[in-house]
């Protein structure tokens, strides 16, 4: 399997707990949880199963306490317990919930048996035909792996069943992205930047859309949006550097590049485009004789 497949416990204990489509009402007890998901930051993960088995032994409907043990027992290899455990899961949620499956897929991928937990994930969309909960979980975690072609069509169905949030359009956006499909791309990009004003990803990846299609002042553009919100980050301001002198711009560029170094961007990066304005100087010089 690809090593992009690697996934660390700690990304999926911390998604286990009061998330979901039963999370409202359903953090009864979250007192085992949170004690639970320290012993696995302290790489106590056994004794963090015998804490949740105990807490289930006195309350049996404790959801997220559950579904953090099917994933636990996944990790720790005690695939058999997983199954059961996602069994009695299915049981106490009732038919037609994502949840079983989607759990039982983190606990084989945990245990590194990834093409089955992609199988959970695409049962889990098959049983719930209109949650985006199963199709999402599949795409995000093929986009995660690398396998582009395997992402897309998940993602775009867990758009069709209404998953509009930041995450998964960018997700979206980077795989259309990388599939060439430029247009596309740009729409899933300015959707996550509507579905969350505040983060930079989206705007991050218009720039990148435009960079690919060599546009520079869409490209400007989408970097003035980034450093509003990161006013520090220095690969905006390299990006803005570009941009600006692509536009010729190149007093704004040098000040551009100014920031980026003093923001810590790589000095080879700024030398390089250092050099190339200096061309551009050179070449226009030349042209005025």
């Amino acid at each position: 399997m690809p090593s992009a497949r690697h996934t660390t416990l700690a990304v999926l204990v911390a998604s286990a707990v009061c998330a979901g489509p039963l999370a409202l009402g359903a953090c009864a007890h979250p007192a085992a949880t949170d004690r639970a998901q320290t012993l696995v930051r302290q790489h106590r993960e056994e004794e963090a199963v015998g804490l949740l088995r105990a807490d289930l032994a006195a309350h049996p409907d404790d959801i997220p306490a559950r579904r953090l043990l099917v994933r636990l027992l996944g990790f720790t290899g005690n695939l058999p317990a997983a199954k059961l455990e996602a069994e009695e899961l299915a049981r106490r949620v009732g038919p037609g919930d994502p949840t079983p499956f989607i759990e039982l897929g983190h606990a084989l991928e945990l245990s590194h048996r990834y093409d089955e937990a992609l199988a959970e994930y695409d049962e889990a969309a098959s049983v719930a035909p209109t949650s985006p909960v199963g199709p999402r979980e599949g795409g995000m975690r093929c986009a995660r792996w690398g396998e582009i072609e395997e992402a897309r069509p998940r993602l775009e169905e867990a758009v069709r069943r209404g998953a509009r949030d930041a995450e998964t359009m960018h997700a979206l956006g980077l795989v259309l992205l990388h599939l060439g499909d430029m247009v596309a791309a740009a729409e899933a990009y300015k959707a996550a930047t509507v579905a969350d004003p505040k983060a930079p990803e989206g705007w991050l990846g218009l720039a990148s859309v435009a960079l690919v299609g060599g546009d520079a002042a869409r490209a400007l553009d989408a970097y003035d949006h980034v450093l509003a919100l990161r006013p520090r980050f220095a690969a905006g301001e390299l990006g803005r550097a570009w941009a600006l002198a692509k536009l010729g711009r190149r007093e704004e560029a040098a000040r551009a590049l100014d920031r980026a170094e003093e923001l810590g961007a790589p000095a080879a990066n700024v030398a390089k485009q250092r050099a190339a304005l200096a061309g551009q100087g050179d070449a226009g010089a030349k042209e005025s004789e």
